[in-house]
């Protein structure tokens, strides 16, 4: 089986600094991968080579077995690779389900002409595209906030949009960013139990950095552990927690905040 994500010995600078220094990674379909390491790790910067919005200094990306590591971003989403973003990047001043239905927007395959002309065909495939949106965010328990618009929402609830927004675009691998900061406990939980079952359901890969390590032991197959821009560990959950390594790296960086 070909792998979903492949990531062959990739290195990011910016300048004379090196984020990440020859990361390897192979994500199976239908893999949930952890990425965790304290801060200044490289973990976005990692997301955000594999997503185009940096230049990878060296290496190789392939998705599902063909290169995309010199694809411009917009093709690389093209492509099914889809992302959230550790600070949400809402459309302030639409709605809750218009945000949820930009992300249904991308998957949809109505010619520009026959929506302005609001063709019957257009019109089906209109009603299509909010009966999916309106089922993800029900998934998400955003109902309630259908018609707020995004800019008056708490940031709690804004992920939650964000997360919905990002899986009504069908993504086949999708990117999240610290996708239950900002979150109670009990949002946390159900936000992921929600990823976990929709992710399952469409054969959605998952690659997600999460401090919250209640939530990475619940939700990931396998946890990749980086610090100082290179792997650490690697390996089952229950595992990692175990792993000195790991233990270190994160004591070290608790250490540094206490002074």
């Amino acid at each position: 089986m070909t792998d979903r994500l492949t990531i062959d010995r990739m290195s990011v600078r910016f300048g004379g600094l090196v984020a990440v220094r020859e990361l390897s990674m192979r994500v199976k379909p239908g893999e949930i991968r952890g990425l965790i390491g304290p801060n200044g790790a490289g973990k976005t910067t990692a997301i955000n080579a594999i997503t185009g919005a940096v230049p990878i200094a060296s290496g190789r990306i392939e998705l599902d077995g063909q290169p995309i590591s010199d694809l411009p971003a917009h093709e690389i989403s093209r492509r099914g690779v889809g992302r959230t973003f550790q600070h949400v990047e809402p459309f302030a001043d639409l709605s809750v389900l218009e945000n949820v239905l930009v992300g249904v927007g991308r998957h949809a395959h109505v010619a520009f002409a026959l929506a302005v002309l609001g063709t019957p065909f257009a019109r089906r495939q209109e009603r299509e595209a909010e009966r999916t949106a309106l089922a993800i965010m029900d998934t998400f328990e955003l109902l309630p906030y259908r018609d707020t618009r995004a800019a008056d929402l708490p940031f709690g609830i804004l992920k939650r949009m964000d997360l919905a927004r990002a899986l009504a675009a069908r993504p086949t691998l999708l990117l999240l960013d610290e996708p239950t900061s900002g979150m109670s406990q009990s949002e946390a939980d159900a936000s992921i139990a929600a990823v976990r079952a929709l992710a399952q359901e469409e054969g959605v890969t998952l690659l997600v950095i999460e401090h919250n390590m209640r939530v990475m032991m619940a939700l990931a197959d396998t946890v990749t552990v980086m610090q100082y821009g290179v792997v650490i560990a690697e390996g089952a959950p229950a595992g990692i927690q175990q792993d000195r390594r790991v233990i270190d790296a994160y004591l070290g960086e608790e250490t540094h905040a206490d002074h």
